[in-house]
């Protein structure tokens, strides 16, 4: 068992080199924007991405998921045919897709608010749509195959490129907003370019009906799903807009970001976590795997969680120059919400977590229920609570929407796929987090939150751990061995 989660360990931290990359530029690029590019174009810019944020699910609809879960039961031979099938059905839809956006462009680009003189903007949203979707299917094969260092390759140059285009087309050109999707546009290129000899290599041509209709089957339930799971990330924002006023979702966004540290470590534990659960579900002892992985991950995430939530103001306060922090001073007053987005992202994590019963039984019919309740959750905790408590209301609304959808996916993934976890170390975890920040905003909203006080509340929750049991000594030397690479 040490050996496969050892085996997790290593594609995690591997997949996670281009995403903590790719994440940390995307994070450090907002100051720069706001420096460089007045807010009116900025809001169009950001605008613009949500909407490529929620095109881009309906041009996927679910068949890289359908794809890696069927790749990953048949032998070499069958595969290519698998890899063929999705390859060239995807590329069929996308250029439909494609043409569809093009015939409906007045509407659409009136609908999508992009004014007149930024009109080449909704060119560029479509090719970078085609391309991201092209490069789809050779992405998931290379997940599957664990090549995580070839993923990781290509993807930190995509990044690298997209990074030097911003900064030549906008400081030394000048070309503003139309420079970021020029940027991003050429590195999808790149992408599709250098994967090239891995679609060659696997490609045939032809479209096998019998596996089609198997991929469809399973891949079109995460259409509705995963643009309810789109609402969850970013229906706050126009909600926030309409019911506070621009500067208030200023803060709001800014504050918001700073949970991209519990963001990635999702994130880039999902990159490993999917393949890995396909790879090993045939193992004799794979549910008690996968319950002790599911265990590791809390703990490790809720120790992020509380050290995060007490420094986290440390870091944005921190001077970059003279009279210069990371996050600008004005934007300060929004770092209480940060604990809560953390804790978010977490229960983020525990949902990713119980995707395995659901993928492996074929279950995937149950993700848009869970995923729709977690938006109605969003909404519905956004109206009620932003107009008495401000933009603290809208990261609970996030927090409950996540805490929702995990606690439901558990629900459908322990029915058809019951794995039994450890409990009782999983309530001790969360009743402490839940405790500890319970007593971080009494504090917070009383006497203030000074260092000495951060300190103890880490010493607290820490000791308490052990204390409770939670942590014991054998498995802290167990598991320092296995990260060093002494468990063979």
């Amino acid at each position: 068992m040490l050996s496969k989660i050892k085996e997790l360990t290593k594609d995690t931290a591997i997949y996670g080199i281009s995403t903590i990359v790719g994440r940390f530029i995307g994070f450090i690029l907002v100051p720069f924007y706001t420096n460089v590019i007045n807010t009116n174009d900025f809001g169009i810019y950001s605008n613009v991405y949500a909407y490529i944020a929620f095109l881009n699910v309906i041009f996927i609809y679910g068949m890289d998921a359908a794809f890696m879960k069927y790749a990953s039961l048949t032998t070499a031979d069958e595969r290519k045919n698998i890899f063929s099938t999705s390859f060239w059905f995807i590329m069929f839809s996308t250029v439909l897709f494609s043409v569809f956006l093009l015939l409906l462009k007045t509407p659409l680009k009136s609908a999508i608010e992009i004014p007149q003189n930024f009109s080449n903007l909704y060119y560029y949203l479509i090719l970078i749509l085609f391309l991201d979707t092209v490069a789809l299917i050779p992405f998931a094969k290379l997940r599957l195959e664990r090549k995580a260092i070839k993923f990781a390759v290509i993807k930190l140059i995509n990044i690298f490129l997209n990074l030097s285009l911003n900064l030549y087309l906008i400081l030394k050109l000048k070309m503003g907003i139309e420079a970021i999707f020029i940027s991003n546009l050429i590195a999808s290129l790149f992408s599709v370019v250098v994967l090239l000899p891995e679609i060659f290599h696997s490609i045939r041509f032809k479209i096998d009906k019998a596996i089609l209709n198997k991929l469809l089957k399973f891949g079109i339930p995460y259409l509705p799903g995963s643009l309810s799971a789109m609402i969850v990330q970013v229906i706050d924002r126009p909600i926030v807009l309409a019911l506070t006023d621009a500067s208030t979702l200023g803060i709001y966004q800014a504050n918001y970001k700073l949970g991209i540290f519990m963001m990635l470590i999702v994130s880039m534990f999902n990159y490993a976590w999917q393949p890995f659960f396909l790879n090993n579900a045939q193992e004799k002892n794979a549910k008690e795997l996968f319950s002790k992985i599911f265990t590791l991950f809390l703990l490790f995430t809720s120790l992020l969680w509380i050290i995060l939530s007490l420094f986290i103001d440390d870091f944005a306060k921190f001077k970059i120059f003279d009279n210069v922090t990371i996050i600008g001073k004005a934007y300060l007053g929004g770092l209480v919400i940060v604990p809560i987005i953390l804790l978010g992202y977490l229960f983020n994590g525990l949902y990713v977590n119980f995707t395995a019963g659901i993928y492996i039984e074929e279950k995937t019919k149950y993700f848009p229920i869970v995923t729709g309740s977690g938006a109605l959750v969003n909404v519905v905790v956004n109206f009620m609570l932003i107009p008495v408590i401000g933009i603290v209301g809208a990261a609970l609304a996030t927090l409950a929407s996540y805490m929702v959808m995990a606690g439901g996916l558990f629900f459908f993934s322990q029915k058809f796929y019951k794995i039994n976890y450890e409990y009782k170390k999983i309530i001790k975890i969360l009743t402490l987090i839940f405790i500890t920040a319970g007593l971080y905003y009494l504090f917070y909203y009383t006497i203030g939150i000074f260092f000495t006080l951060k300190l103890l509340l880490l010493i607290l929750f820490v000791s308490s751990l052990f204390i409770m049991n939670v942590i014991e000594l054998s498995e802290v030397k167990k598991l320092t061995k296995l990260l060093l690479g002494k468990v063979k």
